[in-house]
């Protein structure tokens, strides 16, 4: 098994999965035991400063009414004091206008003196609160007020300290229960995440196996890993490449074939009549004539044979380069045409030029002429007795537009696809027959492209073909 390093590990999606899934899972719950902390201790104070001027503001209007503040004594409000620091568990005061303690339900400051900020901004008419966390106890400074004459006046301040331990004691049993429940949902995270991360990189284990297999040659039935909808798309995407790749190394051995027969044949044939020749004596002058032109027709075979496959390694060159000059169009397919007469006229094949305006476009002439010439001679040479290739020339403000139209033999829908790659024959015995390396149209597309043009190409099997080829008048070099 092969050992996988730390930066591997690291970059593992599995790994990635795993840590996403488990921190979406558990960052959230801890987050909010944290935050529910914090809101229980804020809700609690609140709550029972609340609480506590409720029960102060009522106590309150009582000392008022009982004249408690001028000494007076009163069973009732001693009975309420008392009442309400038993159920706070804390303490009360009550302090006059003079600062001092008249009623302390611990007696311990009762008689004293009390300067704090909170009984001073009592006395202003504010009610303040103040909450000792260390502590754990809670004050509250309630104004008395006085309602008499029409104005307010503040007589006195009640102060009530009420008992906050049980916070304390609440948080501590929810944190213990949260220490289990988080531990329990740690555990079934780290469960689930390794389950859901193993899930979902599953599938790349199966494309891993299935193009091994397809590398070994075992996987006939193709690549199928259908586990989710964009794993089934990328299965389809794979097939699709992976048959014409087949169809690409089947073409390739095709062209080696081809390629190997093309130019042995020709040589054969020259060995052949040079030993005819060395092999008699006085050689008849009309019979060495007749060889010898047979031999030039078998060089000039292996002539095009290799110009088309230097045409595409010059062409494959990154750095191929292009000689852009102004070039009148019209006159250039009328010399192609001219050129072609003898081959079509030998296959009683009618070519007819159709020339809309006059075109002149920055090309690079050989090249071109090339592409041209593939198009049309293709068109001569898959084509039958009586038939007719029709070349029409066009343009517009920006582009040339170049037709070239057959009544031959068509292209099978599914060979459409692939007409273009290089090495691909359609008809594989009938191009034999015809001679060549199945290179043209690889060329011809190349070809164009270095023009930053385009070609398409319209065809019904036993009907004939149409390539359109489009070419920008003005040739704009394309950055790197």
């Amino acid at each position: 098994m092969k050992k996988i390093s730390f930066k591997e590990l690291i970059k593992s999606l599995r790994l990635q999965t795993f840590l996403v899934i488990l921190l979406v899972g558990i960052v959230p719950v801890s987050v909010f035991v944290g935050l529910y902390s914090s809101l229980y201790v804020n809700r609690s104070v609140d709550s029972d400063v609340t609480d506590l001027i409720s029960n102060g503001q009522i106590l309150s209007k009582q000392i008022i009414s009982s004249g408690y503040l001028n000494q007076q004594s009163s069973e009732a409000v001693d009975n309420q004091l008392n009442a309400l620091s038993t159920s706070f568990s804390g303490r009360m005061m009550i302090i006059n206008s003079s600062l001092t303690v008249i009623k302390d339900t611990y007696n311990v400051d009762q008689g004293k003196t009390i300067v704090w900020s909170n009984i001073i901004k009592a006395f202003q008419g504010k009610t303040t609160s103040y909450y000792d966390r260390e502590n754990e106890y809670l004050v509250v400074a309630i104004p008395i007020v006085s309602t008499s004459n029409d104005s307010d006046e503040v007589l006195g301040v009640l102060v009530m300290n009420k008992s906050m331990a049980y916070i304390t004691t609440n948080l501590d049993y929810f944190q213990s229960v949260s220490i289990i429940t988080l531990l329990i949902l740690y555990a079934v995270m780290i469960a689930l995440a390794l389950i859901f991360s193993g899930r979902f990189t599953r599938p790349y284990d199966k494309f891993s196996a299935a193009i091994d297999a397809e590398e070994n040659g075992s996987n006939s039935a193709g690549i199928a890993v259908n586990d989710y909808t964009e794993t089934q798309q990328v299965s389809e995407k794979l097939n699709s490449l992976i048959a014409r790749m087949k169809v690409v190394d089947e073409s390739r051995q095709e062209f080696v074939s081809n390629v190997s027969h093309e130019l042995k044949t020709p040589l054969t044939s020259m060995k052949v009549l040079a030993d005819s020749l060395n092999g008699q004596e006085d050689v008849p002058i009309e019979l060495y004539k007749e060889f010898m032109a047979d031999i030039g027709d078998e060089i000039d075979r292996e002539t095009k044979i290799i110009n088309d496959l230097l045409s595409l390694v010059k062409m494959d060159k990154a750095a191929a380069s292009l000689t852009i000059s102004p070039v009148n169009m019209n006159e250039l397919i009328e010399l192609i045409l001219k050129r072609l007469k003898p081959i079509a006229e030998k296959q009683q094949v009618e070519v007819v030029f159709e020339s809309f305006r006059p075109v002149t476009a920055e090309v690079d002439e050989v090249k071109i002429t090339l592409a041209i010439t593939n198009l049309v001679e293709n068109g001569i040479k898959y084509n039958h007795e009586g038939g007719w290739v029709h070349v029409s020339l066009n343009s517009d403000h920006q582009y040339c537009y170049i037709k070239v139209e057959d009544s031959g033999m068509g292209i099978p829908q599914e060979s459409l696809d692939y007409i273009f790659e290089r090495f691909y024959r359609v008809d594989k015995s009938h191009s034999r027959e015809i001679g060549g390396t199945g290179l043209g149209l690889a060329i011809t597309k190349s070809a164009v492209l270095m023009h930053q043009g385009a070609i398409k190409v319209h065809s019904v099997e036993g009907e004939g073909t149409m390539f359109d080829v489009r070419i920008p008048l003005n040739y704009i070099e394309k950055e790197n």
